[in-house]
């Protein structure tokens, strides 16, 4: 069986994190690969061909860069990103993250008579469009290629959920509204594949942690509004604002004595900082299955959001969700306590649930030889 992926995947490949969904699109390239499939990534930020150590053949889009700026991705990149696709003549094509490219990846798939499945990777999917408009486009930046985009993905994306062979989806929640409109789904929940950066948390640390983007879709902003409220607490931030809204906040943190800010590190870094926390805080509204959730579980660090649950953290007990409110949020952190039993709890459900062992790689195999094989 021959997979197809595309997208800036190449770094994840190489232990390089560039975000979430391309670090899960990599996890599911290897598991498949380790089960002996050919798998091929189609990435248009490579310069040359090459096979990565787990087997996956990484293609460069040949004279991506060529032509004017401003219109050669209608003159040159959508044509040469269409082309290379269909030349792939995979059995599977897959596609996450909401870009109004994978209309391509669908099109090559039923050029060469293959299977087209798409992964969804945020609520936002499944999710109103005012909501989407709220928790997406309102809050993102704006520029010339944002704005054409989104409107060509509010266009693409209900057509590809309803016009694939297979949506995989991130969690119980997600499956339960695309089977209320009769939209063929299956669970395969986000992989974890860094137990050697998960380290043993120094004793009775006081540090809660924020990790991610930090911009007012991921909710930095009620964030700050939690730390200002909270100066008994000690907080250390991992990441970097990405827009001038946020860096005017970050910048204030500067003076803030309890709180760290650590910028950009790496991710077994990250993973390192996270089990040497006693809480992982997060106020994103709107999410799908947060990686930064699984990491902090697999290091047996509770999770306190301010907002959203993927559905597990109150059904497993694996911390507390506040509704969108501060006041609560703040309690729980008052009461938030890390226990031995908590740890191995949470490590218990994410061994069972997430970690890409050998059972979940011949699970992930044998979910896509029945899509391989179904008769839509």
């Amino acid at each position: 069986m021959k997979i197809c992926f595309w997208g800036n995947i190449s770094s994840a490949l190489n232990g390089k994190t560039h975000g979430g969904g391309e670090l899960q699109i990599a996890l599911l390239a290897k598991a498949l690969a380790n089960s002996g499939n050919e798998v091929v990534v189609v990435d248009f930020n490579v310069s040359e061909n090459f096979i990565t150590t787990d087997g996956i053949k990484v293609v460069s889009i040949d004279g991506w860069n060529k032509g004017i700026p401003i219109i050669r991705t209608i003159t040159h990149r959508l044509p040469k990103l269409y082309q290379s696709l269909k030349k792939q003549k995979a059995d599977i094509y897959y596609c996450r993250m909401r870009d109004f490219r994978h209309i391509l990846a669908f099109r090559a798939a039923r050029k060469v008579k293959a299977k087209f499945v798409l992964g969804l990777a945020s609520n936002l999917d499944v999710s109103g469009f005012f909501e989407r408009m709220k928790y997406q486009y309102i809050t993102s930046p704006k520029n010339l290629w944002s704005i054409s985009s989104s409107i060509l993905i509010e266009i693409v994306q209900p057509f590809l959920i309803k016009n694939a062979d297979l949506i995989l989806v991130q969690h119980e929640l997600q499956k339960k509204f695309l089977l209320k409109k009769n939209i063929p789904c299956k669970l395969l929940p986000n992989l974890f594949d860094n137990p050697n950066a998960v380290n043993s948390a120094i004793e009775n640390s006081e540090d809660f942690i924020h990790v991610g983007s930090l911009d007012k879709r991921k909710g930095f902003i009620d964030f700050f509004k939690l730390i200002e409220k909270t100066p008994s607490h000690n907080y250390k931030i991992v990441g970097l604002p990405n827009n001038k809204a946020t860096v005017l906040y970050y910048n204030k943190l500067k003076k803030f004595k309890n709180v760290k800010l650590l910028g950009r590190i790496s991710h077994s870094q990250a993973i390192a900082e996270i089990a040497n926390s006693k809480a992982l805080i997060s106020t994103s509204p709107m999410e799908g299955f947060p990686n930064v959730f699984i990491e902090a579980w697999a290091c047996g660090v509770p999770v306190l959001s301010l907002y959203f649950d993927p559905g597990v953290i109150e059904e497993e007990k694996l911390g507390k969700v506040a509704n969108g409110d501060l006041e609560t949020l703040i309690i729980e952190m008052n009461n938030v306590s890390r226990t031995e039993q908590f740890s191995k709890k949470a490590k218990s459900y994410i061994e069972k649930n997430h970690c890409l062992n050998k059972a979940k790689i011949e699970e992930i195999n044998s979910l896509f030889n029945e899509i391989l094989n179904s008769e839509k």
